[in-house]
């Protein structure tokens, strides 16, 4: 049945079956560790190593050569971020196929099968260690050109791959240019930018370009967050759009780093393999499911539709014919709730950041004001994975969840309007509504009834709501009596409706990490949400820009320092203005800084015998002097 109506499809698939490619990305995968090792040596080579100690071992003949070499920095690296974002989206397939569990080289014990999967990750990690540390290296000329022939080889072979079998078993033609075209478009980005990297560095070693400044330790927009706080008056606000207005509204003073773009960029493509992925697998159990209908079929045929069978028969095709389609038709709204939600964890990221930095943790369980440093350590480097992790399978989960909620819709609504029950499903529609609005009625008259007889008036006009004082306590006690039983009644309904929506938001928010699913108490036991905590701590003791300003002051002044000590004659220098003592220089910026902030006298230490107030008028008057 299956082959006479869809002969070019099964044709397809035959074609398919037989084609062998000469390309085994799996086993490239570990070829490309070789040249993967080559350009790490010779970065590490060009690394030098900034404190070398000196052995009596043979290690003193490498002198300060081969240094530590870092993909990307995961804590503070806002620069060059879409590089790197895109970096991460060519390994997706490879992330895919780890989380799929297919990376099988060796036949093991089930018990050891964890550890497989860390060489595997590890493996992953480092056949695309190139990527990161040529972007990221300070050689530009050398890792430019490390980076393009690497990454020339990624595109080359996996262009190869799809061209000797562009097709699939499963969707058919172009299948494989569906699950490749996505690390297909990072690599080609790869390319042109490691090719923008070795013109410029060129023209920088011909002359004909100035040398780029040194990373900066403080950034653009942590100095303009920093100006913003010592600003008095606050900038008049210009007109938004309606998008920055319901949407997002973009902040000039605040960047995701490029861990979060990465793992954005990263959860996107994956997301669409994983959607893919599914989408072949529903091909395969469509398939089959058609072909166990068309043994029904000839089964119903053969009994002359007079078997006993014939009627259950006949709801179990109609139940699958429903099923798939109700399947295919809540893809779109699955895949588009898990694409609102990695959106809407950036904006989340960036509020939490932003009362963290303001001292406010009062939006955190009480549990993680103070975490532990070494869990937060570690909740940073889970916190990417987990979050690509809890989008897939939230993205399962929400799908089969909007799946049942179709069946229950097409059941309880479609269904009965075609096989002419209308009738009898709007009397059933109108009873059951008729009855939830009763019982809500008679709760909403309990809470009327409380209001005008039980409780006594307002003391004043301006208050809300009446105090809570109890009035006409004979009739409350009679009105309680008589409620009692009617209330255990209705008390299991509100028991299950308190189960059926903890279920519905706990599977609707699955994919959430920034927000724990458990109730209070219990956050601890959500690991995606301690791994958030921790993740947004290591940042907001790492990255705060006012901590990270008064670093970089306390950097430049040393460094002035330093340069002005290495000057043979810096008194000549020094004699063209007044000398000025370092006591007064203290007490003329307390006086600047008390006089900015008038508050400040209250709060501070007075010496002994004097209070606050007389200490600032003596500090005054000294500095008057």
């Amino acid at each position: 049945v299956l082959s006479a109506s869809t002969p070019g499809l099964s044709s397809t698939r035959q074609l398919n079956g037989t084609c062998v490619s000469s390309v085994d990305m799996e086993l490239f995968l570990h070829y490309s560790l070789i040249p993967s090792l080559f350009i790490i040596l010779v970065l590490s080579f060009l690394q030098r190593r900034e404190h070398r100690k000196q052995r009596d071992d043979t290690s003193h003949l490498l002198g300060n050569r081969f240094g530590i070499i870092i993909p990307l920095d995961f804590v503070g690296t806002f620069s060059n971020r879409w590089s790197y974002g895109i970096a991460f989206g060519a390994t997706a397939n490879k992330v895919m196929f780890l989380f799929s569990e297919g990376y099988q080289p060796l036949h093991i014990p089930q018990w050891a099968q964890a550890f497989v999967l860390l060489i595997g990750g590890m493996e992953v990690g480092l056949s695309h260690f190139p990527f990161f540390a040529c972007l990221s290296s300070e050689f530009r000329l050398v890792s430019s050109i490390l980076g393009f022939s690497y990454s020339l080889i990624w595109f080359a072979v996996t262009i190869l791959y799809i061209i000797q079998c562009p097709h699939g078993q499963f969707l058919g033609k172009y299948e494989t240019v569906m699950f490749y075209w996505p690390s297909l478009l990072c690599l080609a980005f790869l390319l042109g930018r490691f090719l923008h990297m070795f013109v410029k560095s060129l023209r920088v070693h011909l002359g004909w370009e100035l040398q780029m400044e040194e990373k900066p330790f403080l950034e653009v927009h942590q100095a303009e967050h920093v100006k913003r706080l010592l600003r008095k008056a606050p900038l008049q606000e210009t007109k938004k759009s309606w998008f920055q207005t319901r949407v997002y509204d973009w902040d000039p003073c605040f960047q995701f780093p490029s861990r979060m773009i990465g793992t954005t960029v990263l959860a996107f493509i994956c997301l669409y393999l994983f959607i893919v992925i599914e989408f072949c697998m529903f091909m395969y159990v469509r398939d089959e499911l058609d072909v166990f209908e068309g043994e029904l079929e000839n089964y119903i045929a053969s009994m002359n539709q007079t078997g006993t069978l014939t009627p259950v028969i006949l709801q179990v095709k109609e139940l699958m014919n429903v099923s798939k389609g109700v399947w295919l038709v809540t893809i779109l709204p699955a895949s588009l709730t898990c694409v609102s939600y990695l959106f809407h964890i950036l904006a989340c990221y960036r509020k939490h950041m932003k009362r963290l930095w303001a001292g406010n943790k009062h939006f955190l369980p009480l549990k993680f004001h103070h975490p532990s440093s070494s869990k937060s350590v570690v909740a940073i480097a889970r916190y990417s994975g987990w979050q690509i992790a809890y989008i897939l399978w939230g993205y399962l989960i929400i799908h089969v969840v909007q799946s049942l909620c179709g069946l229950m819709i097409m059941y309880s609504l479609v269904l009965p309007v075609v096989h002419n029950q209308g009738l009898e499903m709007l009397q059933g529609l109108g009873i059951g509504t008729l009855t939830i609005s009763i019982v809500l009625g008679l709760m909403t008259l309990q809470v009327w009834i409380a209001t005008s007889f039980f409780l006594q008036p307002k003391m004043s006009t301006a208050d809300k709501q009446k105090p809570l004082a109890l009035n006409n306590r004979k009739a409350f006690h009679n009105f309680n009596y008589f409620l009692f039983f009617y209330n255990v009644l209705l008390g299991l309904g509100a028991c299950l409706s308190r189960l059926l929506i903890s279920c519905i938001l706990g599977t609707w928010l699955i994919a959430r990490i920034d927000r724990t699913i458990m109730q209070n108490g219990y956050e601890g036991a959500d690991m995606g949400f301690s791994a958030w905590i921790g993740m947004l701590y290591v940042d907001h003791y790492h990255t705060n820009p006012v901590l990270v300003s008064f670093c970089n002051i306390l950097i430049t002044g040393h460094r002035e320092r330093r340069l002005q000590q290495a000057i043979k004659y810096w008194c000549l220098n020094q004699s063209a203005g007044p000398r000025v003592s370092a006591r007064s220089r203290t007490r003329w910026l307390l006086l600047q800084t008390l006089v900015n902030n008038p508050k400040l006298v209250m709060l501070r230490k007075s010496r002994p015998g004097h209070s606050s107030r007389e200490f600032t008028q003596i500090l005054l008057m000294g500095s008057e002097s």
